[in-house]
């Protein structure tokens, strides 16, 4: 009895995955995130340090545990990251007006120019990155995106 030949791929069939959510998230993330590392490098962020200084822009004096609730990151992880912003002259902490235990953090001027590039630079690349959606595509991406995460 001949043996039978291996099979050859000629064309790659991903119709299985392509019907999964988790895969079409994550390669729509890995495409952002490139765009994203790019274009942030001259900032020297990452998207967890763009994350916890935008929240810190838009809510003056907030806790690290309200950031780690916020993000979900863990304290650990968040301390060494306050420490280096602080370090680059970023943030401050000031001491927090009810809690007298916590602290909370705030934009230096540097961080706030910082904070405007960079919001100016994430606003061009998500546009950048979406551009064959329509407005309000993007918009319903963003929504239903949120509805997956949120849990809600």
């Amino acid at each position: 009895m001949p043996e039978k030949l291996p099979t050859a791929v000629e064309t790659v069939d991903t119709t299985y995955l392509e019907g999964l959510v988790g895969y079409n998230a994550s390669r729509a993330a890995i495409a952002v995130i490139e765009i994203f590392v790019k274009r942030m490098a001259v900032y020297g962020m990452r998207q967890v340090d763009f994350s916890v200084i935008s929240l810190i822009t838009h809510n003056p004096g907030i806790t690290s545990r309200q950031l780690c609730a916020a993000l979900g990151i863990q304290p650990p992880n968040l301390v060494a990251m306050i420490n280096a912003l602080e370090q680059r002259e970023l943030i401050v902490r000031k001491p927090h007006p009810r809690d007298g235990r916590a602290v909370g953090l705030h934009l230096t001027p540097v961080g706030q120019k910082l904070m405007r590039d960079a919001e100016r630079t994430a606003q061009a690349l998500e546009l950048d990155a979406t551009a064959r959606l329509t407005a309000a595509e993007r918009k319903t991406l963003i929504r239903l995106l949120q509805k997956v995460y949120l849990q809600v």
